[in-house]
């Protein structure tokens, strides 16, 4: 028994509705993707004016840090490696953040730790000072007593990722420099700024050690790589329509 002419007309138009939305499917996947790979270039030139901002930073004249009142609008991107100058005193303790030291700018360098100390400024708040970097079996000069004027480069917080060891409290031995937990640690009381500062070499003490200056200006650059996924997954999406597209055409023929 053949079918009727109104469920034929029915199907056809079934048929074509489902080619059609395909078609829309696939016309969004492609320019959600094309969108994706070019906005990766977009921070892509982003991430480059931002490289070569730092790159200079580290020799640029200092500036006063910035206090308090900028915190809750603190962009940290935009203050990274940024020459500042702390005037107040050394609290009291440090602690040691672990770190093998593989490329040196100092004499010394391989396993050991950066000696981070809080510092008390004039104005009555703390930052964590990295002082700099003590090799293994070595110990660090104290911190100068009294009020002093030290500079160095800022540097964002680095908390501690599920891979990263838990810290041993009981030697201040860390393995991250995680402010919040450093400066609980050491019992600093009163406001805590959101960033740390790195000791130029300039700040290191007659001894040597703590070996200030060891500050990596660098930035996690993926986005060209991106970039090219994104544009590759659109080409290849093209690809695999057009494949089908033929192979349709070889059935029907």
């Amino acid at each position: 028994m053949g079918r009727e002419p109104g469920h034929a007309l029915t199907g056809g138009r079934g048929a074509v509705l489902r080619r059609a939305l395909l078609g829309v499917v696939i016309l969004a996947a492609f320019a959600i993707l094309v969108g994706l790979g070019t906005w990766q270039l977009e921070r892509l030139a982003w991430k480059e004016e931002l490289v070569a901002a730092a790159q200079e930073r580290p020799n640029a004249a200092p500036v006063p840090a910035p206090g308090p009142t900028t915190w809750d609008d603190l962009a940290i991107v935009d203050w990274q490696y940024r020459r500042v100058r702390l005037a107040g005193r050394f609290g009291e303790g440090d602690a040691s953040v672990w770190i093998a030291l593989t490329e040196p700018r100092g004499p010394v360098g391989g396993p050991g730790a950066m000696t981070m100390a809080p510092f008390v400024t004039a104005e009555g708040w703390t930052v964590l000072v990295n002082r700099g970097f003590v090799p293994d079996g070595a110990v660090g000069a104290s911190p100068p007593a009294g009020v002093v004027t030290v500079e160095g480069l800022v540097r964002p917080d680095d908390p501690p990722s599920f891979a990263t060891p838990e810290p041993d409290l009981a030697r201040n031995l860390f393995y991250a420099r995680h402010i919040d937990a450093i400066a609980r640690a050491l019992g600093v009381s009163g406001p805590v700024a959101p960033y740390q500062v790195d000791l130029v070499a300039e700040e290191t003490p007659a001894g040597g050690l703590p070996q200030a200056g060891e500050s990596r200006v660098s930035f996690t650059n993926n986005h060209l790589q991106y970039a090219l996924t994104w544009y590759g997954l659109a080409a290849a999406l093209v690809g695999v329509v057009g494949v089908a597209l033929v192979r349709r055409r070889s059935v029907r023929s």
